[in-house]
């Protein structure tokens, strides 16, 4: 069987609309086949985007809709228990995270807008597609 092709970009956003250090976007995906969150935010210039959900406890980090970063705009923080994240990798850099990184999105820019790219283990929704029975 052949092996199936890179994924194509899934749109996002305009780039504008991801302003630096600003309110990320939260999108919808399927981790591992099951529905989860995911975000993405312009940080020193780029985007990253990773899966909403804590390395300490699979649980949303968001402390309002869209609102990842600290006070300072230098973490990525979860609202529950205040693990904190580099936000250029995802890696853990204080709280209960340990060595846990957040599961990270290849994220691009082509013609004026942020897209991310679907993996193995993160893929878009479809919502078109019928339910499964």
């Amino acid at each position: 069987m052949p092996e199936a092709g890179p994924a194509a970009p899934q749109a996002l956003c305009p780039s504008a609309d991801l302003v630096e250090r600003g309110k990320a976007v939260v999108f919808d995906v399927l981790l591992w086949g099951q529905p989860a969150r995911a975000f993405a935010l312009r940080f020193d210039g780029r985007l990253v985007g990773y899966i909403n959900r804590c390395a300490h406890v699979p649980v949303e980090m968001d402390w309002q809709p869209g609102e990842f970063l600290d006070h300072d705009k230098r973490w990525i923080v979860c609202s529950i228990h205040g693990a904190s994240y580099e936000p250029a990798d995802g890696r853990c850099v204080g709280g209960p995270c340990g060595r846990g990184k957040l599961i990270r999105l290849t994220m691009a820019e082509q013609d004026g807008q942020a897209c991310w790219y679907p993996s193995a283990d993160v893929r878009p929704v479809l919502f078109d597609e019928p339910a499964a029975s």
